[in-house]
């Protein structure tokens, strides 16, 4: 046991707004940790990060600019001062080679919070052929990058599994830590309706994980029943795809919404009947519980999502979210007529699924989980 608060400095150029590092570094601060950031931004938007990583990298530009981003971060770190693990945030495959060394100067030890594989999504995306350079250097890179930390966080265990066949790791290298979600921003809302009909509600970026086509298919099942109505919440690559499909059909039960503000998104969801999951049947997703499934929980909302032995380790169908099969749209229909034709499971299964992520999926109890690992670790390298 430390005889001082734990200390620790969140290193890199991870995004500062996504959710998995503000809920890991919230999570610290309310378990009584002293959390230091200490990060520049590399990358500019969703955009940027696919550039590069479709051969961006090969640019001059690309280069200076990581050259003076790193320069920048090492300023900063100069005036951290001392502390007793870094961390490297999501994501932080380039990030983890310097945090290396500056952590074995201090003679501290180094965890990273890898969540989710850049090679994976890259390759799930279509940046590159099976086999191209691009493609083989990122796995390349995060192979080399897996190394480094002397402790790696994952949200999963069907992650470890996929990360440690792909790059020849030891599962005991990894602790970890669920996603959760933010209860600063997705809690109960009281329901302002703005009409009375049945909403069933997708929010989101719109990815092949997400698999709305699947939802427009459910829209276009259930047509001639006026009183379900869908809204598609978001911007990404598939919502054109998908205005079109429902453009095809001629859906007037569905609708789309840009984004909104993260700030807002509760009270705007306040009157959904339905959040819906994810449906994709790519390995990212079935190896994942996304953000939307434990925000719709965190909100009290009964959520409908696709089956896969990754959400069944966590959660219960029927009890805290109802699950169908991946890639069927009558099956997601079947389910989504299914609550609308018992509000008394619907409720159950919202009541029950909030229970569950107050007990398990918090901020304070992610947050505690964390710090186990980081006190673990830090008790271990004292010991060394």
């Amino acid at each position: 046991m430390m005889n001082h608060p734990l200390r620790v400095c969140y290193f890199g150029t991870y995004r500062a707004e996504y959710s998995r590092n503000q809920i890991m570094i919230e999570g610290l601060r309310r378990n009584g940790v002293e959390v230091v950031e200490c990060r520049e931004t590399l990358w500019r938007s969703i955009e940027d990060r696919v550039q590069v990583a479709s051969g961006g990298w090969k640019q001059l530009t690309f280069l200076l600019r990581v050259l003076k981003t790193y320069a920048r971060l090492l300023q900063r770190y100069r005036q951290v001062g001392d502390y007793d693990v870094l961390i490297v945030g999501y994501p932080g495959q380039l990030d983890v080679f310097l945090a290396r060394l500056l952590a074995w100067l201090r003679r501290k030890p180094l965890v990273w919070d890898v969540f989710m594989s850049v090679y994976l999504i890259a390759s799930e995306r279509g940046l590159g052929q099976k086999g191209s350079l691009n493609l083989w250097l990122l796995r390349g890179l995060e192979y080399l990058a897996c190394r480094v930390p002397d402790l790696l966080v994952q949200d999963t265990g069907e992650y470890v599994e996929w990360l440690c066949r792909t790059h020849h790791l030891k599962a005991e290298r990894f602790r970890l830590v669920p996603t959760g979600a933010d209860g600063r921003k997705f809690y109960p809302v009281m329901a302002k309706k703005r009409n009375e009909h049945f909403r069933v509600v997708y929010y989101g970026s719109y990815i092949h994980n997400h698999g709305v086509s699947q939802m427009i298919e459910a829209a276009h099942l259930l047509q001639s029943i006026p009183d379900i109505q869908f809204e598609f919440i978001g911007q990404g690559p598939t919502r054109a795809d998908a205005e079109a499909l429902a453009h095809e059909y001629g859906l007037d039960n569905v609708r789309f919404t840009d984004w909104v503000e993260s700030a807002h998104l509760s009270a705007y969801l306040a009157d959904a009947d339905i959040c819906l999951g994810a449906f994709g049947d790519t390995p990212q997703s079935l190896m994942t519980i996304q953000n939307k499934i434990y925000e719709g929980l965190a909100m009290g909302k009964a959520v409908i999502s696709g089956d896969s032995p990754t959400v069944r380790m966590a959660l219960t169908h029927g009890e805290h979210v109802y699950l169908c099969p991946r890639g069927d749209s009558q099956a997601l229909a079947d389910a989504i007529l299914t609550l609308y034709l018992k509000p008394g499971l619907t409720e159950y299964i919202a009541a029950q699924g909030y229970q569950l992520f107050q007990e398990r999926f918090t901020l304070e109890v992610n947050g505690a989980c964390f710090r186990q690992h980081l006190e673990e670790v830090s008790a271990n390298d004292n010991q060394a």
